[in-house]
């Protein structure tokens, strides 16, 4: 077991992290203050608050993001201008996650700042660990399970830029935008959005019946339990339930996915579950007599 540190170390520690965000405020010395405090962000339980209301220290964290754009369009992003933004966006993720500044940092809409990372396309290493780091800050805010995240997210095009990486991004970004998409689904509010019209009901079920192809290629026993549980979470809503008995991909009704499965217990459970679901005729709802499943609104 390691020794507690003294608590004068302990007194140094916090006087250097207090320095450091000083000097973020700094363009000359920023650089270097987004490294160190980025590794802090662990091992510091109050960092987030210290960074929302010292002064200038979120302006100071935009400016990073904003200056990034321009290597955006057209795609000259270098892994050194990649590996500082992601510092800054990292700094950002401690903000969404802490309880304290949470509420603070979706008023002020600073997810939207971020946006245009994950709008890019570009396969690289630089682009793809920016849209990574990206996706881990509103990854960090629906952990939280809270309303009003889910609440602020339906106002944005977050579901339509999480479906373009389930659709070409690497594995792991596949998996950080079907989380997010798993956690809306799970909020009530969030499936009854995406079960309101035809339309944004068959994108989200064309991208996991993609997904679920792609994956009957090149297994991933981690991206296909998001998979399986944002197919179980659209069953619970009985128009989209009815519109899966015809289009639930085959793969997840016979043995494809059996090794994965086999290690994998809550995924067997879930994906059981969501064929008892198609399989039960749920009673007739009277508001919906006379329409076909997931009418156009």
């Amino acid at each position: 077991m390691s020794a507690q540190p003294s608590p004068g170390n302990q007194t140094l520690e916090r006087e250097k992290v207090y320095m450091w965000i000083f000097e973020l405020t700094n363009p000359e010395t920023r650089e270097n203050a987004l490294l160190e405090l980025s590794k802090k962000r662990e091992v510091v339980p109050d960092l987030a608050p210290m960074l929302w209301h010292s002064f200038g220290t979120i302006a100071a964290l935009l400016q990073e993001i904003v200056n990034i754009y321009a290597a955006i369009n057209p795609p000259t992003l270098t892994a050194h201008q990649s590996n500082r933004v992601c510092n800054a966006l990292a700094l950002l993720q401690c903000v969404a996650s802490h309880p304290e500044t949470r509420s603070q940092f979706l008023l002020a809409h600073v997810p939207l700042f971020l946006y245009p990372f994950l709008h890019t396309s570009s396969k690289t290493r630089p682009f793809e660990y920016l849209r990574l780091t990206s996706l881990g800050v509103i990854g960090a805010l629906v952990k939280t399970d809270e309303q009003e995240v889910i609440t602020f997210l339906l106002t944005t095009e977050i579901i339509p830029l999480c479906l373009r990486i389930m659709e070409s991004g690497s594995e792991l970004s596949k998996t950080v935008a079907t989380f997010i998409l798993q956690k809306i689904l799970l909020d009530d509010s969030g499936l009854s959005y995406i079960c309101q019209t035809y339309d944004r009901f068959s994108h989200v079920a064309m991208i996991l019946g993609k997904m679920v192809i792609s994956l009957a290629k090149e297994p991933s026993a981690r991206l296909l339990k998001h998979v399986v549980r944002c197919y179980l979470r659209l069953s619970d809503n009985a128009r989209a339930r009815e519109a899966l008995r015809q289009c639930l991909p085959d793969q997840l009704r016979d043995n494809t996915f059996n090794v994965c499965l086999q290690e994998d217990k809550s995924t067997k459970h879930w994906l059981a579950q969501l064929l008892t679901n198609l399989e039960t005729t749920a009673p007739a709802d009277p508001r919906n007599v006379g329409m076909s499943p997931l009418n156009a609104q």
